[in-house]
């Protein structure tokens, strides 16, 4: 027989649900629920997870939505191209996210953790589907703990070990297609490991991770290493939205008692302690504990609250989406200092990332002086030596035609008038200005034009030409 696994008894707010007191696990069970949260919640599962695998399989101008070819330093992104260059836009991106999530906590609380983040996406999106279609509902799960492993344990196990595996897979090799492309991907794993072991080990590698994370650590993520959820506490305020027990009318808490002398009956609140909404938490946590760090905003205890409250007649909402100045009968201010400080920061971080995009050139240009010598004077004629350094960011092929503009004394001579690139291909382009000896008057300036077939874009360099001091013939 299986040792039964110590427990202790009912969630405490002075101790993480999932840890007993001598440190051992406590696995997390929670219930089957249902309701309009986690009916929600599910479509936004599928939604998510609908877009997590579109990104490299849909096209937008002949690439990947989402193409991040760190090897080639080459990126797409939704139509757009970018190269190693434009990496300094990440600063903008990286300060939107994060403040869009002081500003999301600020003013819904957790929401991002128990509706929208990967964690969650995939843990019960995707495992805890699995672990319910191999290991049944709650009860039983909670029984098979303790019981013998038997034949058919053993098959379940391994065949729900085994679903886990293979979503792992699945769930890292689509992350690994947003690197490679998705054509890019089969063609890896048609041709094998040896020929791309890099790409194999880090499939392998991830693929791992998540098997231990969904499979065994689960909402330990979340409460022990996630640092989100310990600095939620410094972005929220009393007005901020949160899931919450109704303690004023929830309590005293106690059984229904359905004969009971008047003289003798107890006032009651609406709180019947059925412990519906602990067994349905993902953490474990007694939500009438009061606000937790282990709280995910996740919402299935008030839909297993809300049912107890239609099946013996009493009003919804005892547990509900509320801020801490609500459950206490105060006004929420849904303006506030901290909320529009977060706000303007967020606004301010979205424009420049979109003054950012906006300025993205469809090429860039860049013409330099050779190395060496400024300046070289044969046989009578004074001769520069530029390059000149182009890359086409646009999705597709484009052609660039190069001139150059200076006094008429001066030759210019481009050995490639004409250029075809493909999309964040570069290629560098000599060129040479003559002027015979004494000519005119040095230095001076000249200008070379690029001019863009695809955008129509023309953008012109200026540099200057250099030579012996000038000695009129």
């Amino acid at each position: 027989m299986a040792t039964a696994p110590q427990r202790d008894g009912p969630p405490r707010i002075d101790q993480l649900s999932s840890i007993n007191a001598d440190g051992s696990r406590k696995a997390i069970h929670p219930s089957d629920v249902s309701g309009r949260f986690i009916t929600r919640r599910r479509v936004m599962f599928a939604v998510l997870l609908g877009i997590y695998v579109a990104l490299p399989l849909v096209n937008v101008g002949g690439h990947p939505a989402v193409h991040l070819d760190v090897a080639a330093r080459r990126f797409y992104l939704f139509g757009a191209t970018y190269n190693a260059q434009d990496f300094w836009r990440v600063l903008f991106l990286g300060t939107a996210l994060g403040f869009g999530l002081l500003f999301v906590t600020a003013w819904l609380g957790r929401a991002w953790c128990g509706w929208a983040c990967p964690q969650t996406v995939f843990l019960e999106g995707l495992y805890r589907p699995i672990e319910r279609l191999f290991d049944g509902p709650r009860e039983r799960r909670l029984k098979q703990e303790t019981s013998p492993w038997t034949p058919l344990r053993v098959t379940r196990a391994a065949a729900k070990h085994g679903a886990y595996v293979g979503v792992s897979l699945l769930i890292a090799h689509a992350a690994l297609s947003l690197f490679v492309s998705a054509g890019g991907l089969v063609s890896m794993v048609s041709s094998g490991p040896a020929t791309s072991p890099v790409a194999f080990t880090w499939a392998m590698a991830v693929s791992g991770a998540l098997y231990f994370n969904f499979a065994w650590f689960r909402e330990q993520l979340c409460i022990v290493v996630c640092p989100y959820g310990r600095l939620q506490s410094a972005m929220q305020d009393r007005d901020s939205l949160i899931v919450g027990y109704d303690s004023r009318r929830g309590e005293p808490r106690g059984r229904m008692v359905k004969v009971l002398p008047a003289h003798a009956a107890p006032p009651r609140g609406d709180c019947v302690d059925c412990r519906k909404c602990v067994t349905a938490c993902p953490t474990g946590i007694d939500i009438r504990n009061g606000l937790q760090m282990e709280c995910l905003a996740c919402a299935q205890c008030i839909d297993a609250c809300d049912e107890v409250m239609d099946r013996i007649g009493r009003p919804r909402g005892l547990i509900r989406y509320d801020s801490l100045k609500g459950l206490g009968s105060e006004p929420r201010r849904t303006l506030r200092p901290r909320l529009a400080l977060y706000g303007l920061l967020f606004v301010a971080s979205v424009v420049g990332l979109v003054w950012t995009l906006a300025r993205r050139v469809p090429f860039e240009a860049n013409l330099l002086r050779f190395q060496g010598m400024p300046y070289l004077v044969e046989e009578g004629q004074v001769r520069n030596q530029f390059e000149l350094h182009l890359v086409n960011k646009n999705p597709e092929p484009t052609t660039f035609t190069l001139s150059i503009q200076a006094p008429p004394s001066a030759r210019g001579v481009i050995p490639q008038s004409q250029v075809k690139l493909g999309s964040l291909e570069s290629f560098r382009v000599p060129m040479f200005i003559l002027v015979p000896q004494g000519s005119t008057e040095v230095p001076f300036d000249f200008i070379v034009e690029v001019a863009d077939s695809a955008s129509g874009e023309v953008k012109r360099r200026e540099a200057r030409f250099l030579g012996p001091p000038f000695k009129p013939r």
